[in-house]
């Protein structure tokens, strides 16, 4: 069994965000706050501010692995909606186990933001800005053989491979 968090490598954190290798550095992978927790927060990277009716691509610097049965919601944190009137544009982001290392961004998780509000919602960096749940999902006992394996990153399951 095998489930964790992980940073992209630098180099993707080159391409996704910014070739300062302090930042890369200093970040931290998701955590639970407490004991019973159901979500790992996901923390910001950087300081920023979405203004009313502002839609804004966040990057995570985040990668994560778990097993085949598994997959991870990503939903924003309740205070954020409930107080704040800020939601993910998806409303919740699903991770498959084969997202993971994928060619296209190394499995890198984004989340996209909008303020629905009519107050800047101002984020520091270390901030948490959504939280990841972990669940097992189920399949039909007589689904046919699937072949089709993922290839690229967001998108591409419903790609046909040639």
């Amino acid at each position: 069994m095998s489930r964790y968090f992980e940073k992209i490598s630098f180099e993707q954190f080159k391409k996704d965000c910014s070739d300062d290798i302090e930042l890369y550095n200093s970040y931290s992978l998701p955590k639970r706050s407490t004991k019973y927790s159901a979500g790992y927060d996901f923390f910001s990277l950087y300081d920023f501010i979405l203004k009313p009716g502002e839609i804004k691509k966040i990057p995570t610097g985040v990668k994560i692995c778990m097993n085949e049965d598994e997959m991870l919601m990503l939903v924003v944190r309740s205070s954020m909606g409930f107080k704040y009137n800020v939601r993910m544009c998806n409303q919740i982001g699903i991770f498959e186990s084969d997202y993971y290392n994928n060619i296209n961004n190394e499995g890198h998780a984004w989340l996209k933001l909008q303020n629905e509000g009519d107050k800047d919602y101002i984020v520091k960096k270390g901030d948490a800005i959504c939280q990841g749940i972990f669940t097992k999902f189920l399949t039909v006992d007589n689904e046919e053989k699937i072949i089709n394996e993922r290839k690229g990153g967001l998108g591409s399951t419903n790609k046909e491979e040639k």
